[in-house]
C-alpha cells in the first residue's frame, strides 16, 4: 500500500508539473549558427539564421573594408585636421625635451656652484694652513694655486652660459608650448579649422623654436646684451591700416575701443617700463658678478704662486681674502639665480609687449567681423591682467582723467606680475 501511495504521488505530481508547463510555456531561443565567410570570395554573402519556428533571418556581411562607417567618417575629416594633429604632436615631443632639458640644466646651475665653491674654499683653507704653520709647504702652495686657476676656468664657464637662466627659458618655453598646445585643442573641438589656422600655428611654434633654442653652441641667447630687450615668442604680422569708419556690431563700440586704447597706454606707461628698467638693474648687477667672482679667483691664484716663490705674507693674506670673497661672489650670483631674476623681467617685458601688439592689432582691424568678438576680447584682456571687468574700466578712465589733466598715475593694469 505504501509503495502504491508513493507511486501515486510521483505520478501526479508529474502530471501537475506537466500541466504548469503547458500553461505557462515560454517560446524558445532560435539556435544560431555562423559560417565563415570564404575570403577570396568578394560578393556580398549572407547567413541564415533558422529557429524551430521556421523563421529565416537574413544578416549581409560586407567584404569592402572601404564602406566602413569609420573609414566613412574618417574621410570627411578636413585635411587641415590633420595637419593640426600632426602639429600638435610636434609640440608634445617640444614640451617633453624642453623639461628634459631645463632639468638637466638646473642640475648643472646646483653641481657647478656647489663644486666651484668647494674648490675655492679647499684652496683657501690650505693657504691658511700654509702660512699659519709657518713652515714651507710646496705641495698645499702648489696644490692652491692649481686650485684657485680651476675654479677660475670654471668660473667663467658658468658665467658665460648662465645655467639658471637656461633654466628659466625652459620653464617659459614649456609654459607657452603647451599653452600653444591647449589653444589648438579647443580650436579642434569647438571650431572648424582651416589652412589659415594651420599655417598660424606654424608660424607660432617656429617663433618659439627661435625664441627658445634648445642647443646652446651657436643658437644660445646673449646672457650679456647692452640693454633688456622683450622676449619675443611670436609671430610679427603686420596690421592692416585705414581710415574705414567702424560699426557698432560683434560687440564692438566706440566706448570699448576706447577703453582698450588707454589700457595699452597703462601697459606701455606703467607695466612695460617699470620691469625694463628692473630688468636692466638685475643685467647690471649680473654683470658685476660675472666679472668679479673669475677676477677673485684670479687674484687668489696668483697670489698663491707668489706665495710659492717668494713665501710673502701679503701674497699668503690676499691669496686667503680673494679666495674666501670670490666663493660669496659666486654663491651670491648663481645660487641667488640674479641670471634667472633677469630671464623673469625679460620674459614678463614680452608678455606686456605682447598684449599691446596683440590689442593693436584687433583696433586696426577696421573690418569688425573679422575681428574676435568685442565681449569676449575684453574678457581675455581682463583676465590676462587679473582684473575684473568693473576694474579695468575704471583703470581706462583713470588713465583718461590723468592724461587730461597732465597728472601721473600711480596704478599699474596687471595684478599678476
Amino acid at each position: 500500500m505504501a509503495s502504491l501511495q508513493a507511486s501515486n504521488f510521483v505520478v501526479s505530481s508529474s502530471s501537475s508539473s506537466n500541466q504548469i508547463r503547458a500553461a505557462i510555456s515560454l517560446p524558445k531561443l532560435p539556435s544560431v549558427r555562423f559560417s565563415a565567410p570564404k575570403l577570396r570570395q568578394p560578393t556580398i554573402q549572407s547567413e541564415q539564421l533558422n529557429s524551430k519556428d521556421g523563421l529565416i533571418n537574413t544578416i549581409p556581411i560586407q567584404n569592402n573594408v572601404h564602406s566602413t562607417p569609420l573609414v566613412q567618417e574618417s574621410s570627411s575629416i578636413s585635411m587641415a585636421t590633420f595637419q593640426l594633429y600632426a602639429i600638435l604632436e610636434a609640440i608634445a615631443d617640444r614640451v617633453e625635451m624642453h623639461n628634459n632639458i631645463g632639468e638637466q640644466r638646473d642640475n648643472w646651475n646646483t653641481l657647478l656652484l656647489n663644486s666651484i665653491n668647494m674648490i675655492t674654499l679647499t684652496a683657501t683653507t690650505m693657504v691658511g694652513v700654509a702660512a699659519a704653520t709657518g713652515v714651507s709647504v710646496m705641495g698645499l702652495k702648489l696644490a692652491s694655486s692649481v686650485m684657485f686657476s680651476a675654479a677660475t676656468g670654471m668660473l667663467v664657464l658658468m658665467n658665460k652660459i648662465q645655467p639658471s637662466q637656461l633654466v628659466e627659458e625652459q620653464r617659459n618655453a614649456t609654459r607657452l608650448f603647451k599653452q600653444l598646445q591647449s589653444k589648438i585643442k579647443t580650436l579642434l573641438a569647438v571650431g572648424s579649422p582651416c589652412q589659415d589656422d594651420v599655417n598660424d600655428a606654424m608660424e607660432k611654434v617656429l617663433a618659439l623654436d627661435k625664441a627658445y633654442p634648445l642647443p646652446l653652441l651657436g643658437v644660445m641667447l646673449d646672457k650679456f646684451p647692452a640693454s633688456l630687450e622683450p622676449a619675443v615668442w611670436w609671430p610679427t604680422k603686420q596690421s592692416p591700416n585705414s581710415n574705414k569708419a567702424l560699426n557698432n556690431n560683434n560687440g564692438w563700440t566706440k566706448e570699448l575701443e576706447m577703453e582698450m586704447r588707454e589700457v595699452v597706454e597703462v601697459i606701455k606707461r606703467k607695466d612695460s617700463e617699470d620691469y625694463e628698467r628692473l630688468g636692466n638693474k638685475a643685467l647690471n648687477m649680473n654683470k658685476v658678478l660675472a666679472t668679479s667672482g673669475p677676477l677673485l679667483t684670479g687674484i687668489a691664484a696668483l697670489g698663491s704662486a707668489f706665495m710659492v716663490s717668494s713665501n710673502s705674507p701679503w701674497a699668503t693674506t690676499v691669496a686667503a681674502v680673494a679666495g674666501a670673497l670670490a666663493s660669496a661672489v659666486n654663491t651670491f650670483e648663481h645660487g641667488g639665480q640674479v641670471g634667472m631674476v633677469f630671464e623673469m623681467y625679460r620674459n614678463n617685458a614680452g608678455f606686456f609687449k605682447l598684449m599691446q601688439e596683440s590689442i593693436k592689432s584687433t583696433l586696426d582691424e577696421c573690418d569688425v567681423e573679422k575681428r574676435e568678438n568685442g565681449e569676449l576680447f575684453e574678457m581675455k584682456v581682463a583676465l590676462q591682467l587679473g582684473r575684473s571687468l568693473s576694474e579695468l574700466r575704471d583703470v581706462a578712465k583713470k588713465s583718461s582723467y590723468s592724461r587730461i589733466e597732465g597728472s601721473s598715475m600711480d596704478e599699474f593694469a596687471s595684478k599678476l606680475f
